[in-house]
């Protein structure tokens, strides 16, 4: 891990500022030439005043301050325990005014690097604690869901149930489909759905998507409304999706409609990139 990755705070505070500067447009070209003598003097006068009204931030330097404080506190949660926030600022201000800080490049690198290695230990072992928790949820769910008589469970372990049955064609690996689908974790908690994306139709590759869903369209007739339950082996198993809203070892349960086959039609990537039924 480079020394540059290791200190999460500077990046942070880059991040908080390059957000808070990504709204900031560069103006037209000509606009400067063409703009009335006052204009400056005008937009310097309104610069001195708060954008909006918010409670407890009177000023636009108190508002901005506050802003990224906010984006610092959200890029910095997951290091919260490892924080003293009174000596952070003791740097952030010794930095800020130019003051003689109380460690030198060298010392900064060497605790940013431990700092590192000590957080990607503790995601690790975080990661590791809730697979095995989430797979013998898993389990347990799965193997009472299996026992309703209106359930039904395939050779690889996908369970579906069927909430209305069409009487159109079933679709074959090579087809590619246009669906209407929700999916959850065994919580409730939704990570996506074409409600989500715009409630319009998604158009999926049968034979791109995980295995359990793949599997699971090929058993519907076009019209048909299915609930698949999916286990973690068939979706996206220990991992997870690093990052989004797929925990390590999750059951994922989805609610499908089949609307149509569309044969020999391109489809776009599968718009579950951020964690849904795509691989």
């Amino acid at each position: 891990m480079s020394n540059r990755r290791s200190l999460i705070v500077l990046s942070s505070l880059a991040i908080a500022i390059t957000f808070s500067l990504g709204a900031c447009k560069k103006p037209a070209e000509g606009a400067a030439s063409a703009a009335k003598p006052d204009a400056a003097a005008d937009a310097t006068k309104s610069a001195d005043k708060p954008a909006q009204t918010i409670a407890g931030l009177p000023t636009d330097k108190d508002q901005v301050s506050y802003m990224i404080g906010m984006n610092m506190g959200k890029q910095l949660e997951q290091a919260k325990d490892e924080i003293d926030l009174d000596v952070m600022m003791k740097g952030l201000r010794a930095s800020m005014n130019g003051e003689k800080p109380l460690m030198d490049e060298k010392q900064a690198a060497a605790v940013g690097e431990a700092f590192g290695q000590r957080m990607q230990l503790k995601m690790m072992q975080k990661a590791m604690t809730d697979a095995k928790k989430n797979g013998e949820e898993g389990e347990k769910f799965l193997a009472d869901n299996g026992k309703k008589p209106d359930v039904k469970t395939t050779a690889s372990g996908l369970q579906y149930q069927v909430v209305s049955e069409g009487t159109g064609p079933k679709p074959k690996p090579t087809d590619v489909v246009k669906v209407k689908y929700k999916g959850t974790l065994l919580s409730g908690k939704e990570f996506d759905s074409t409600e989500a994306h715009g409630g319009e139709p998604a158009m999926m590759p049968v034979n791109k998507v995980i295995p359990g869903w793949s599997e699971g369209v090929q058993l519907m007739t076009v019209g048909s409304k299915y609930k698949f339950w999916i286990p973690a082996k068939l979706a996206y198993g220990e991992q997870g999706t690093p990052g989004g809203p797929i925990p390590p070892n999750a059951t994922l349960a989805f609610d499908v409609e089949l609307v149509s086959i569309e044969k020999g039609k391109a489809a776009p990537s599968a718009p579950a990139a951020d964690g849904g039924h795509g691989k």
